[in-house]
């Protein structure tokens, strides 16, 4: 799948789309080329577009934080939890959840997505307004260097040179295709992020003894850390999208 959230690409594109820089079908081909069918609810972006919304916001929810994402009824909650994101609109409310599925018979398989639609609470667009890029990439900074602390005395460190390098290349903005306008600052923001993420996740996969692994008694700690540092990625990554999705919508400056 992308290398960016499914969510995190069509808030962009569409937001695009909805104040005018291109056609909405053009914006969600653009959100996914790498998935080789989407399906669902996708009409209601039209509805919402209609009726006067002009940003899409995106959440990355995980177990135990649902806090950037609004209000909503259980089963939709759930399901955005499952999926580890949504996308939502804040004048009307409402919600857009994915499904990331393998399909077709052995030997012929496809990535295919479907996107359900849930009634959700409006958010207040002060609240959203409140995101700081500065903050958000200040907290980040924080954290990644605590982050490293913590994993050099536990051990097994996951950014060194070589998986740093690996995982900066896999996530090379020039291949990302973010729509014309998207804030160079915001996507500073949002590359170092996703970076982090990206090597936790790789690291917390690891399961081999020895050098550059972990042993049975560092394992437990080690994940935790790798945890935290993963959520801490996905609340900047998402914050940081959205404060792109407001400049793209108009709501502040580049």
């Amino acid at each position: 799948m992308s290398e960016l959230p499914s969510s995190v690409r069509l808030a962009l594109w569409v937001t695009a789309a909805w104040n005018g820089v291109l056609p909405l079908r053009a914006a969600v081909a653009r959100s996914f080329p790498d998935l080789d069918h989407v399906a669902g609810d996708l009409g209601r972006l039209e509805v919402w577009r209609d009726l006067g919304e002009r940003a899409l916001f995106v959440a990355l929810p995980r177990p135990g934080d649902v806090s950037r994402m609004p209000l909503s009824g259980a089963p939709a909650t759930a399901l955005a939890v499952e999926a580890g994101e949504c996308v939502f609109v804040p004048s009307l409310g409402g919600l857009l959840v994915p499904v990331l599925s393998e399909f077709g018979p052995d030997g012929d398989t496809g990535w295919r997505v479907d996107w359900s639609a849930h009634d959700a609470q409006p958010v207040p667009r002060h609240r959203l307004e409140m995101i700081d890029l500065r903050d958000v990439e200040r907290t980040l900074v924080t954290r990644l260097r605590e982050h490293t602390d913590a994993l050099e005395t536990v051990g097994g460190t996951p950014w060194d040179a070589s998986a740093r390098a690996e995982a900066e290349s896999a996530l090379d903005t020039r291949s990302w295709g973010l729509p014309d306008g998207t804030p160079a600052k915001a996507v500073r923001v949002m590359s170092l992020a996703a970076t982090a993420g990206l090597l936790a996740g790789r690291a917390w996969r690891v399961r081999t003894l020895g050098a550059g692994g972990v042993d049975v008694g560092t394992n437990a700690r080690r994940e935790s850390l790798l945890r935290s540092l993963g959520a801490d990625a996905d609340d900047a990554l998402a914050d940081a999208t959205n404060v792109a999705v407001m400049s793209l919508a108009g709501w502040r400056p580049a």
